[in-house]
């Protein structure tokens, strides 16, 4: 079997998939540039919701290009380390939402679970710091504390801009469908 007829079965990625994963993903890691001037806020786990809503298990791979490319971006030491744990955990949350989840329903739950995300993203960052930096358990809990604030403003621009999870997701899947992506 050549290449071309085991890349048009369902079991592998197709060529147009591998093009719509990498821009996908280059579109996250270009949101997360120009948004950096704003402390904590930015598009990333929006658009690790959308993808996950969109393509369920291939949604890891455009979510895990941006991880490299943040990586490329900004070096591969410590601090993004966490990185290779902390989207695979908001992934594993969006696909524990059914597919046939009401969409009024789902347009509470994506800003509440974005929202969560943030909110607890210092916390669930420290495991990593605390084994990195060999942190005791109480300056683990000051490190938390002291994120906390910015957890906050995490937490509020992930509900705001989670709210456009569903519209995306419908509109994008229109396309994909037109598309013969989907």
């Amino acid at each position: 079997m050549n290449w071309f007829a085991r890349n048009n079965t369902k079991k592998g990625l197709t060529v147009t998939e591998i093009a719509l994963f990498a821009m996908l993903g280059s579109l996250m890691f270009a949101a997360q540039v120009v948004m950096e001037v704003l402390p904590n806020i930015h598009l990333s786990g929006m658009f690790v919701i959308l993808y996950t809503v969109l393509f369920r298990y291939k949604a890891l791979i455009p979510i895990y290009l941006y991880v490299f490319l943040i990586g490329v971006r900004w070096g591969f030491g410590i601090s993004w380390i966490p990185y290779l744990y902390l989207w695979l955990i908001l992934w594993a949350l969006v696909m524990l939402v059914p597919k046939r989840t009401p969409r009024r329903l789902k347009m509470v739950l994506f800003p509440l679970i974005g929202g969560t995300f943030g909110l607890c993203f210092g916390t669930l960052y420290a495991p990593a710091q605390a084994l990195l930096f060999h942190l005791s358990f109480e300056q683990t809990l000051l490190w938390i504390a002291a994120g906390f604030p910015w957890d906050v403003v995490h937490a509020c621009g992930n509900v705001a801009f989670c709210t456009l999870v569903v519209p995306l997701s419908e509109a994008l899947r229109r396309v994909l469908k037109k598309t013969k992506v989907l």
